[in-house]
């Protein structure tokens, strides 16, 4: 419906121009959204208030301008009303929607996707936490939001690309291998202080056990310089095996696990520097090599190779972004902490100085999770070990509800994680209130066939019973399901699906509650069951998509 609304306003403003009412040339996309309140009506546009400065008339003028070109042949609409400063409200005929359920049982578990991103690649980078202890909470977050946003990408037709990139170089691998080294030391009686940014953590220790327990004594008077290197390959390599295991049971795999030394194979990063500063992008101050990424609107240049001759982050994420892009992604989308917000301009002008174009790189940042424990924080460290990890989560208060819970708040929004309410089952925990919904109508549908009932097909159904406000607002909430996913898609908010899916809840539970979808009335039921089968297919390609599961009993 919101593509029908789009077209005819579209093919307003077309006549509107004919009739030299609208300047030609380039006009603002027309942009039409579905209102909350329906005192507004279905959807509305502010198309008029955009073309405003273009057009250098009243919105109010251009809004009733447009009115009288709205070619309604299609009899959709109740109404078209102007409001406030010269948005156009759109009122849908209550016959119309009913129609539009055919799609929903035509496509079935497809329902809801489109060909928006008609084949082109996109790679998506997140978690990408460094292989220095297990994945914690904060972790967790990203790893959802990573994932559904690539579930979201490839519904709409894009070809996705799930990638992890293994910081597994410098100092904090370093001091890992220190850690793992000094605890297996101690197990075997050299006990020692641990230096400023070794980690300390139980895993540490784990990890010094099974060394000792594999290797004896080998390492306990070896010189640590020897040592160490062999220690981080060792403790690296466990650790990222853990943390792979961890993100395959919250339901998250990826395509490619990449390793930041395969950028320094061969002098990979040397090389490309070189071509940089050939083409000026580079130059050298002192000893110290800088990028002049404020040509590309950074507040200032920043350093790739330090004054003792080592890369900085910056001059390995140039080197990875080059690779992502010359192995033929359209896009791609980078998920950071919200700490890395300032790093941004900084990877925008590397792409730009790399030859793609400014919107290639996309960045989600997400924000810190606050975990609590029936309201009381709980502290999270990774070096002092302080921290619920993320398979202690899920072991707790399982998948279903943890990578829900994460999709709660916008991504760039804290959250707070408790994790009693997460494993209550009570329509205050949002993941329960949904998959209960879905229960619900299994649960109805068996009951209809034991009573000899089938849910119809649109053919069959009496649709024209369903006149009630809370079944017009179902069949309205089913039918805007495409829009949602598009509009997420668009965005790249993975958080509009649960807002939705609360809302579709709600509406059901609200409807069955006040009526019976069994009674007496053959036609009523068949039509009403048909309308729960619809609803039932929206919340299972929505769960999917979040990667929740759809439990026919509860």
């Amino acid at each position: 419906m919101k593509q029908v609304i789009t077209a005819l306003l579209e093919n307003a403003i077309r006549s509107a121009v004919a009739d030299g009412l609208l300047p030609a040339g380039a006009l603002p996309p027309v942009e039409v959204d579905w209102t909350k309140d329906a005192g507004h009506g279905d959807y509305a546009s502010n198309a008029a208030m955009v073309l405003a400065r273009p057009a250098r008339k009243n919105p109010r003028d251009i809004a009733g301008i447009l009115l009288e070109r709205i070619d309604d042949s299609g009899r959709i609409l109740e109404k078209v009303e102007i409001a406030g400063p010269g948005f156009m409200n759109f009122f849908i005929r209550e016959g119309c929607w009913s129609p539009l359920l055919k799609k929903v049982e035509d496509e079935g578990g497809r329902y809801g996707s489109s060909d928006l991103g008609k084949g082109r690649r996109i790679q998506v980078e997140f978690v990408s936490a460094n292989p220095t202890g297990p994945l914690h909470i904060g972790h967790a977050r990203g790893a959802v939001v990573g994932d559904v946003v690539a579930n979201i990408l490839a519904a709409v037709g894009y070809d996705v690309f799930r990638e992890y990139y293994i910081n597994d170089t410098g100092n904090q691998m370093n001091n890992l291998g220190r850690s793992v080294l000094l605890r297996y030391r101690e197990l075997l009686g050299r006990e020692s202080e641990f230096p400023e940014g070794c980690y300390k953590g139980e895993y540490i220790r784990d990890l010094a056990a099974e060394l000792l327990k594999r290797e004896g004594e080998r390492y306990l008077d070896m010189d640590p310089e020897a040592a160490i290197p062999l220690l981080t390959t060792y403790a690296g390599g466990a650790i990222l095996e853990g943390i792979k295991e961890d993100l395959r049971r919250f339901g998250v795999v990826f395509d490619l696990y990449f390793s930041e030394r395969e950028l320094y194979r061969e002098d990979g990063v040397g090389i490309l520097l070189r071509a940089l500063e050939e083409k000026g992008f580079i130059y050298r101050e002192g000893e110290a090599l800088w990028f002049r990424t404020t040509a590309f609107g950074d507040e200032k240049d920043r350093v790739v190779i330090r004054q003792n001759g080592d890369p900085t982050y910056f001059a390995a994420d140039i080197a990875y972004h080059r690779n992502k892009f010359l192995r033929g992604f359209d896009t791609v989308i980078d998920i950071w902490g919200a700490d890395h917000h300032g790093y941004i301009p900084r990877m925008s002008a590397a792409v730009q100085a790399l030859g793609y174009a400014k919107e290639a790189l996309k960045v989600i940042l997400v924000q810190l999770v606050n975990l609590l424990r029936d309201g009381k924080p709980v502290a999270m460290s990774t070096r002092s070990g302080e921290f619920d990890t993320l398979r202690e989560v899920v072991d707790e208060v399982g998948k279903d509800a943890a990578r829900y819970n994460f999709l709660m708040r916008r991504s760039d929004s804290h959250l707070d994680f408790d994790l009693e309410l997460a494993k209550r089952q009570s329509s205050e925990n949002p993941v329960y209130y949904v998959q209960y919904a879905y229960a619900r109508i299994c649960s109805i549908l068996r009951m209809a066939a034991e009573r000899g009932y089938a849910a119809p097909h649109y053919g069959e159904a009496r649709l024209d019973l369903l006149k009630s406000a809370e079944e017009i607002d179902l069949i309205k909430a089913i039918t805007r399901f495409p829009e949602v996913i598009e509009g997420a898609a668009r965005t790249l908010e993975p958080h509009r699906l649960t807002f939705y899916l609360n809302d579709l809840a709600a509406v059901f539970h609200s409807y069955y509650n006040k009526n019976k979808v069994i009674s007496d009335d053959g036609d009523l039921t068949g039509a009403r069951l048909f309308l729960a089968k619809s609803v039932r297919t929206v919340l299972e390609n929505a769960l999917t998509l979040l990667g929740v599961s759809t439990p026919d009993k509860m």
